[in-house]
């Protein structure tokens, strides 16, 4: 009953929507991790270079192992780079490695769209679970008992639940698309790239970007299945 086609095309177009930006983001760190840059400064190097630019002390940085792993903990203040990243003085290395030194940044300099992130983390992390759980419930009283009412408030209470991941989405944009910009701005202006170098880098990490932009388009069709779903489709 709830895996009707509709349902199934979402899944599909949503395997499109956020496949294609991951595989075009292989490529792309593929290929720039193939050229060295200049100076052959690795990952880690001016991930730390960039720190201390900014006067930021308090922020170690660590290897970990993965793929693409990377990624700034401002809780423990830590930026973990990955295998490839890490030890790598490519062009594709250091613009992730600048990146996620661009996320330390914010966390310095009390980014507001970064603290709203992690501030709606929590409820993040019990509305993409129980939000549709409590949809599909809903689905189920108003399908089999006719409990109008009671559907109503349980099926408002999942999308608001969800909608926490739809904001969490749309947030992450700024954050990420912010830290590139400060990443490119400290390694053009701290000579750490030549600019023709920093044409690749800038590549990488647009690609990356368009994964974000990617999750946030899919989370916004979801919630919009779900009201449609609950409000659209079973009242006609």
């Amino acid at each position: 009953m709830f895996f009707d086609s509709s349902y199934m095309l979402l899944i599909v177009v949503g395997l499109i929507i956020t496949g294609i930006p991951q595989l075009l983001v292989k490529s792309t760190f593929t290929k720039y991790s193939k050229i060295k840059s200049e100076k052959r400064t690795t990952g880690a190097q001016v991930a730390k270079f960039l720190l201390n630019d900014a006067g930021i002390y308090n922020v170690t940085v660590e290897f970990i192992q993965g793929e693409l792993t990377d990624h700034y903990d401002p809780t423990a203040k830590v930026l973990r780079l990955s295998e490839s990243v890490y030890s790598s003085d490519s062009i594709a290395a250091i613009g992730v490695a600048a990146h996620e030194a661009g996320h330390a940044i914010q966390d310095n300099k009390g980014y507001v769209p970064m603290k709203l992130r992690s501030g709606i983390f929590p409820a993040v992390m019990f509305g993409q679970n129980l939000g549709p759980i409590l949809i599909m419930v809903s689905l189920g009283l108003q399908a089999f008992m006719h409990l109008s009412g009671l559907t109503t408030l349980i099926a408002l209470i999942g999308i608001a639940l969800y909608g926490a991941v739809v904001v969490f989405q749309i947030v992450t944009l700024p954050v990420e698309l912010n830290a590139s910009n400060r990443a490119m701005h400290a390694l053009v202006n701290g000579g750490y790239l030549t600019h023709e170098e920093a044409g690749g880098a800038r590549n990488v990490l647009n690609a990356a970007a368009m994964t974000y932009i990617a999750a946030a388009l899919y989370a916004i069709l979801q919630i919009l299945y779900y009201v449609w779903l609950l409000f659209g489709r079973n009242r006609d």
